[in-house]
């Protein structure tokens, strides 16, 4: 089983003095066109307007270019605790057991506009870089990150056994589908809008894919089929269900904004 996240703009600073290495990143297939994107993005930053355009950063943002200028050298931590915001805040990383890591490593892979796939515990630098982002560079011809990576993610994700279950956005997909087969799957989640019908949420789409996928670290099954993961759900309260051919429904729970107190949503009650 493999679960496909994102990756978060906002990352945390510091690390262990070890640098970037590139030995040390999961699937090592990818790792000439890591290199290839990561010189042309130092290059991009020693010119800090064209890094602005490129980047797209506002005036309060110009931190980011010195951590792009110092990506080969700066410290490291693994890409779990790296990124921060709102799906890695459900997802929790710092309360994980040591054995909880170890299968997040062998299951959670996070797709990076600048390293691609990762695994949870692969050791990376701070960086800004979005699926968005143009790199002008002659090595990288039309600059966009799409063609770069899209090929090769998707030769790389082909090539996996078992279930493959797609929680990234629909931008992050792009730099790389998923194959076509009956346990690849990609997870939408939605609320039951109180009509009968339901709607694809966006601020908790983050929140419930963090959360979702904590529940199945802490669950610890590595799941063939999409069957088997439905089943599970189902066992624990979650709701997960068919949606539209090649896709699950996470059915969450949204609690509207009352006086003094912010929306919420929630997929279970019991960790």
């Amino acid at each position: 089983m493999l679960i496909l996240l994102p990756p978060s703009e906002t990352k945390r600073s510091g690390g262990e003095a070890v640098p970037l290495s590139w030995s040390l990143l999961a699937y090592p297939s990818l790792n000439a066109k890591r290199r290839t994107l990561a010189r042309a993005l130092v290059a991009l930053s020693r010119h800090p307007e064209a890094a602005i355009a490129a980047l797209k950063l506002g005036r309060t943002q110009l931190f980011e270019i010195d951590r792009n200028l110092e990506l080969l050298r700066s410290p490291t931590l693994p890409v779990i605790d790296r990124y921060t915001g709102v799906l890695f805040d459900g997802l929790d990383a710092a309360t994980l057991s040591a054995a909880q890591r170890e299968f997040a490593n062998a299951h959670v892979v996070v797709h990076s506009a600048l390293l691609g796939p990762l695994a949870a515990l692969d050791p990376i630098p701070a960086y800004r870089l979005s699926h968005d982002s143009r790199v002008p560079d002659l090595t990288l011809n039309t600059h966009s990150l799409r063609q770069h990576w899209s090929t090769d993610v998707h030769k790389l994700l082909s090539h996996t056994d078992g279930l493959l279950l797609d929680l990234r956005s629909e931008a992050y997909v792009a730099l790389g589908p998923r194959p076509v087969r009956p346990n690849s799957i990609y997870l939408r989640v939605v609320a039951d809008a109180g009509d009968g019908q339901k709607r694809a949420l966006n601020h908790f789409n983050k929140k419930s894919k963090g959360e979702f996928t904590r529940a199945l670290i802490d669950n610890g099954q590595n799941f063939s089929t999409v069957g088997e993961l439905i089943e599970w759900a189902e066992s624990v309260g979650i709701q997960v269900q068919p949606g539209v051919p090649g896709e699950l429904q996470l059915l969450v729970e949204q609690h509207l904004a009352s006086k003094g107190q912010p929306a919420t949503s929630t997929i279970y009650t019991v960790r």
